[in-house]
């Protein structure tokens, strides 16, 4: 065999060889058995990134007023109301515009609180059951037992038609009807010449006429007046004040009016 014949031998067999070796090195791997899936493995290491779903916006703050206190809350009412050192915190929120109070139409303004009935001591020398009625004042008196009277406000008469003396209650009435005598008709031609009992009658809901005169003292549907000169000469009461006084007296009860 020559040279050169003998060099392609060895070529070819070294070519064989490696092919050899290199078919045994891919069977020793692991095979490929499974096709290749898109869901992420098992192990949380190497688990695929989802991204997360959308969160919905925050919803917005609502105001809420306390339940505590009657001041209206912050440092005023931590001061005065006995709040806690840290008081919950408020959101804030624009002040909504308060419309300014309106009185009403024809508004009358309430009676002086000393015009109303109270117990008062009494040192005079009238004996219980006596009325005495101050004038320039305008409290009207009835005296108790024990060195008290009770006392209540009036309206007196005005100017030119006050007067003074020692009079009875000679008759008693609920719900008078009202006839307005004849000078007052001359200086009123508007008023009615007559007018049955009830809350619009001027003598209010009872009346006591004192002796034979024209005045009484009766009750009144303008409590406003109470306190003030408006009157021709009666001594006039609130409602609810006539019908008390009505029910301690008898007739025959002596007025004294100073």
């Amino acid at each position: 065999m020559s040279r050169a014949t003998s060099r392609s031998t060895s070529r070819v067999v070294s070519h064989i060889a490696s092919c050899v070796i290199l078919a045994s090195s891919l069977a020793a791997l692991p095979a490929l058995a499974a096709p290749l899936s898109l869901q992420p493995p098992g192990d949380a290491d190497s688990a695929i990134y989802v991204p997360p779903a959308p969160v919905a916006p925050a919803p917005a703050p609502v105001r809420v007023a306390s339940a505590r206190g009657n001041m209206g809350g912050g440092f005023l009412e931590f001061l005065f109301g006995g709040q806690d050192a840290a008081p919950a915190p408020r959101y804030q929120t624009a002040a909504l515009p308060v419309a300014a109070p309106v009185a009403e139409e024809g508004a009358r303004p309430p009676i002086d609180p000393r015009f109303l009935p109270q117990t008062v001591t009494y040192s005079g020398p009238e004996k219980p059951g006596t009325i005495v009625i101050d004038t320039p004042h305008r409290f009207l008196f009835l005296v108790e037992p024990g060195g008290v009277a009770r006392r209540y406000g009036i309206g007196v008469g005005r100017e030119g038609f006050t007067w003074a003396g020692v009079k009875e209650i000679t008759a008693k009435r609920e719900w008078p009807d009202w006839r307005p005598p004849p000078e007052m008709l001359q200086r009123r031609p508007d008023l009615p010449t007559f007018m049955a009992g009830g809350p619009e009658n001027p003598l209010g809901a009872r009346a006591m006429y004192l002796g034979s005169s024209l005045y009484r003292i009766h009750g009144s549907n303008e409590p406003w007046t109470i306190g003030t000169a408006v009157s021709s000469g009666c001594i006039r009461m609130r409602n609810e004040d006539v019908i008390d006084l009505y029910s301690r007296v008898k007739v025959g009860t002596r007025v004294i009016v100073i």
